[in-house]
């Protein structure tokens, strides 16, 4: 499998106006109505799948995201959909909202959700997560939610879930668990993971084994990556000769279990300088290089909470 062919567009930071993603301002139109995020997201979505990116991924939370990526998916119908419940946006297309997003993993979430994901992307919707799931949602003990769930499984709907936060392994191991009625539930998990965050990697592993799709988000951590590099990460860019963001994703899609990358990108410039990864594969020693950069869990996970939503 290509390295192109692992690749997948991750609509985040593209389906609202504000977002918390360093080096996405500079990217955007200044005006970021709806109709100027609309047309970009269109853009983006053109130029990737024109490099050979047949994988999209979107949430209920991602703003507009799954109404403008339905509005683009006629003619595009080799792509691949995930989307996500469980969080509701709430920002009013404001920037300055005091609040973005609400979080609520429940049953009549679930079935809210599923429903306008449906009415958007119909039969186009792949995958469907629990948005952020961890280890102590109150998902893991709702008889009624988990039953809903089971009965969208049995007729049809694949499942997974995605995590964040420092105790994602944990999360990822009590996820691989739960079954209902002797039946595995989910079938995919999204994770971070990135040069500075690798804590659920051998969980991740696990779940790949097992046949779960393994999808790896935030891969350039939520823009750090490419615009404040660790040292490895620049040292190893000036010598292949690409961005920092290209040698970070090549380090992603050197992860075998990593069954789906996905890219953030929010301009044409953006997403070809990420897609040089793809001309790269690196070598044993600047993997180990690389490993260099990684810091605790609970300190990302604080890094990342503290950067400011623009």
């Amino acid at each position: 499998m290509s390295a192109m062919s692992r690749l997948g567009l991750g609509l985040a930071a593209l389906g609202r106006p504000a977002y918390i993603n360093v080096g996405r301002a500079d990217e955007l139109p200044d005006e970021r109505g709806v109709a100027a995020m609309r047309a970009a997201t269109r853009r983006v979505l053109d130029a990737a799948y024109a490099a050979g990116i047949r994988w999209v991924d979107t949430a209920r939370s991602y703003g507009l995201a799954e109404e403008f990526l339905a509005g683009w998916l006629d003619g595009h119908d080799d792509v691949t959909v995930s989307s996500k419940w469980g969080y509701a946006y709430v920002g009013g297309w404001r920037m300055d909202a005091p609040r973005h997003e609400v979080k609520e993993h429940s049953a009549e979430r679930f079935r809210t959700q599923l429903a306008e994901s449906r009415a958007l992307l119909g039969d186009r919707l792949s995958l469907y997560q629990v948005h952020s799931l961890t280890d102590d949602s109150p998902l893991f003990r709702d008889g009624p939610l988990l039953a809903e769930l089971a009965q969208a499984a049995a007729d049809g709907l694949r499942l997974g879930f995605s995590t964040s936060g420092p105790r994602q392994a944990e999360t990822i191991g009590r996820a691989l668990g739960l079954e209902v009625e002797g039946r595995p539930l989910f079938s995919a998990v999204q994770s971070t993971w990135n040069v500075l965050e690798t804590s659920a990697e051998q969980a991740l592993r696990e779940a790949h084994e097992q046949g779960l799709h393994v999808l790896v988000k935030e891969t350039l951590a939520n823009g750090r990556l490419a615009v404040d590099p660790p040292e490895e990460l620049v040292a190893l860019a000036e010598i292949r000769g690409v961005g920092p963001d290209a040698v970070a994703l090549a380090a992603a899609l050197s992860r075998p279990w990593a069954d789906t990358v996905l890219i953030g990108a929010v301009s044409e410039p953006q997403l070809h300088a990420n897609l040089a990864a793809t001309r790269i594969t690196l070598g044993e020693a600047e993997l180990a290089a690389l490993a260099g950069a990684a810091v605790p869990p609970a300190r990302y996970w604080a890094e990342r909470a503290a950067l400011p939503w623009a």
